[in-house]
This record gives structure tokens, sequence and C-alpha cells, in this order.
């Protein structure tokens, strides 16, 4: 977990500790390797995914405000070539206010 806090508090200085854990444990195996542990902005597919299982799943929400909050998410990350996935959920979940639910 004390890889992603850095990463996270480039975006978010006072980024919790604890929400990063949450979000690192909900992530699990997926962090294990390289390609997986990373949001392609680029790839639809991938920013679908985000919408159904993050927004939609994990912080019970869907449609326009969703995909405002991962293009937000996108945007804010754009100067970062690896986009690690916590900091990008992280960034999602910030946008949705959805931070103090995890």
């Amino acid at each position: 977990m004390t890889d992603y806090l850095p990463d996270v508090q480039k975006y978010d200085a006072a980024a919790d500790a604890a929400v990063v854990g949450k979000i690192v444990k909900h992530l699990g195996i997926a962090l294990r390797n390289r390609d997986s542990s990373m949001v392609s902005a680029s790839d639809q597919s991938e920013l679908d995914r985000v919408e159904e299982k993050w927004c939609g799943k994990k912080l019970g929400v869907t449609g326009p405000e969703a995909k405002s909050a991962i293009a937000a998410a996108a945007k804010a990350m754009a100067a970062d070539r690896t986009k690690s996935r916590v900091t990008f959920y992280y960034l999602v979940a910030k946008e949705l206010g959805k931070l103090d639910t995890l």
C-alpha cells in the first residue's frame, strides 16, 4: 500500500492512507500484474469496465455522472503515461464524492 500512496498524493496531497488501502484491497490480485495495475485512458473498453465494475458495482453510480468522473480522472492524469489503477480509481471516487463510503 505504501507504494501507491505517494502516487495518489501527486494528485491529492491530503489523500487518506486508509482510503488508498481500501482501494488496494478491492483491486487485490489485479495489482500483481503490471499491465492490469495500469489504466489505459485511450481504450474505451477499459473505461467502460471502470464504469461498470468500479463506478456501478462498488460506488453505486452509473450513467453520465460516472462517465464524467472517469473523464475528469483521465484529464487530471493526462500527463502521466503510466496511469496507476489505484490512483485512477481514487480520483474517480473523489470526483463522485464517494471516498468516505469506501
